[in-house]
């Protein structure tokens, strides 16, 4: 008997579980169990009873309805941006002219940068004595220095987190479209252009219906991190722009409660089923529709 387990065991009927295993221990240790523990701390009083109070505090919250607001702002206004400035460099890249590979790499370049770091950057640009008023005061476009960020003008301290969360985040979605585009068969784009359509006509008509899986996959993708926005905000606007992430972050750092902060990851987390769900539900394709 251990003989033949040795043998099944060492077979390649195991082999892909074998290599999806640390990928599982991975995603075991760094997500399902924070997330049992979050969800347990959010329902579970200290007494071990089921309640829904840290909800109730949360929602009461003088900042909730705030971050609330902000948080879909930033949503709604960043994640429609993204993609079409993706789609846009996509396109332009997938067209393959000389030194597109050097345009993609330059495109995909703040992937390598962190959401703190990419913050930190933007504010070197916006602040008071940045980059930006150095230059607009040397063209003599103004004559003293603009205050993009600060709790006198919300709006300009809004828009410099979309430019930088935007700049930031912006090379995930073209990669997944880049990675879509080169899915779509020739034979359908000189199919297309044999039956007259050319230009505009053949993104509307062949290249979009058929980059809708790479499209829907990115717009899921890109919600859910909208919705979790932070460490750009944190970076660039302090707690001028309260956002629900920013909360749980304050709520278990500053103000020592876990269950309140466990209670807007929960929160937030069901926001992002929802609009995954929102997604999947009313993106499908009508052959989808049909089947399902």
């Amino acid at each position: 008997m251990d003989v033949r387990l040795r043998k099944f065991l060492g077979t390649d009927t195991l082999l892909p579980y074998w290599l999806l295993l640390p990928s599982i221990v991975f995603i075991g240790i760094f997500f399902l169990m924070p997330l049992f523990n979050a969800i347990m701390l959010a329902f579970r009083a200290d007494n071990g009873a089921f309640t829904l109070d840290y909800f109730k505090k949360m929602v009461a919250d003088v900042r909730f309805i705030e971050a609330l607001k902000y948080t879909f702002f930033l949503a709604i206004t960043i994640v429609p941006l993204q993609l079409i400035t993706a789609l846009a460099m996509a396109l332009l890249v997938n067209t393959g002219f000389r030194g597109s590979r050097f345009f993609l790499y330059l495109f995909a370049l703040p992937l390598g940068i962190s959401d703190l770091a990419a913050g930190l950057i933007w504010l070197s640009i916006f602040t008071q004595h940045g980059f930006l008023n150095s230059i607009l005061y040397s063209l003599g476009i103004i004559e003293r220095p603009i205050y993009f960020i600060s709790y006198q003008n919300i709006g300009l301290t809004f828009l410099a987190v979309v430019v930088a969360e935007h700049w930031r985040a912006t090379a995930i979605v073209l990669v997944i479209l880049v990675a879509g585009l080169q899915m779509i068969s020739k034979d359908y784009l000189e199919a297309a252009e044999v039956l007259g359509a050319r230009g505009w006509k053949k993104v509307w008509y062949v290249i979009l219906p058929m980059l809708k899986p790479s499209l829907q996959s990115a717009l899921i993708i890109r919600t859910i991190f909208a919705l979790q926005t932070f460490a750009v905000v944190l970076a660039l606007a302090g707690d001028i722009i309260p956002v629900l992430a920013g909360e749980a972050y304050f709520w278990h750092f500053l103000y020592r409660n876990s269950h309140i902060a466990s209670a807007y990851a929960v929160f937030l987390m069901v926001i992002s089923i929802g609009m995954t769900w929102f997604y999947l539900r009313f993106l499908r394709s009508r052959m989808e529709v049909i089947r399902g």
